[in-house]
């Protein structure tokens, strides 16, 4: 899979003249919990030549293939391939977007070029908001728990679309840093021995084997484990206010030198 990845990064790259700086694994395969039949979720980085940048327009700052966006050569159907223009992820950057933080540090590297990534991941540290971080987890938890979790019987596999998040919060109020992708890092770091901690580590190895995990009677230590988990982050998230320094000028100058180091 990895060369037909290459592959249809090279022809984005033809077809819509753009060079790309940086392609990574996202989602359940770099997070280390991937079923047999997941998708390969591959987010990259890319720039437009200068001519593109002058415009009193603003152009779409997206590709997303085969979704919107098509190419001339056929694709895996397991291939689910987007990226982010430089200007869109700088933006992003500077709020410590954790998708886009998540792509900087996935154990999965398809391609990279240049030197602008390698500049990005040297100012991640320093601009880093837990704040900003730890809100898009617990709100993306609340979300996942309130839509899957409810029922008497549940969908057993959506339990780590709720804990990955959960887990990944409670790094940030441990350190204050950025959490590693792997759900298993963040399991073995944050909780302690239990039995909630072995419920959950059986629940990884039947989903890394391949059951079929539909529709099972809740797990109630989970469940209840989330619960609680979810209030507390809420009243911890909001006694953070921790000030960043503005990271604009920096990294308009990361994009300059990108645009002169890509295009000419």
């Amino acid at each position: 899979m990895r060369e037909q990845i290459l592959e249809v990064l090279k022809q984005i790259e033809v077809e819509y003249e753009v060079k790309i700086l940086f392609a990574c694994e996202s989602g359940s395969r770099a997070w280390g919990f991937p079923s047999k039949d997941s998708d390969y979720d591959v987010r990259f980085i890319y720039v437009h030549k200068k001519d593109w940048y002058l415009s009193i327009d603003q152009m779409r700052d997206v590709l997303e293939v085969p979704k919107h966006d098509k190419i001339s050569i056929p694709m895996d159907e397991l291939l689910d391939v987007s990226g982010w223009e430089l200007t869109k992820a700088l933006k992003l950057f500077r709020k410590s977007n954790p998708p886009l933080l998540e792509w900087l540090h996935s154990s999965i590297i398809y391609y990279q070029a240049f030197s602008t990534m390698d500049k990005i991941k040297k100012l991640a540290g320093d601009i880093f908001s837990p704040e900003s971080c730890l809100y898009h987890y617990l709100n993306m938890a609340k979300g996942n728990y309130r839509e899957y979790l409810q029922g008497q019987d549940v969908k057993i596999k959506k339990y780590f679309y709720v804990l990955r998040p959960i887990l990944a919060a409670k790094w940030i109020e441990k350190y204050n840093t950025i959490p590693p992708i792997e759900f298993k890092d963040l399991l073995e770091d944050v909780l302690p021995a239990s039995e909630l901690k072995d419920a959950i580590t059986t629940l990884l190895k039947r989903k890394m084997a391949g059951d079929e995990l539909d529709l099972e009677p809740r797990i109630e230590i989970i469940n209840q484990f989330l619960d609680n988990e979810i209030v507390h982050l809420e009243a911890y998230a909001k006694t953070l206010n921790i000030e960043i320094p503005d990271p604009t000028k920096q990294l308009n100058q990361l994009f300059r030198e990108t645009l002169a180091e890509v295009w000419d």
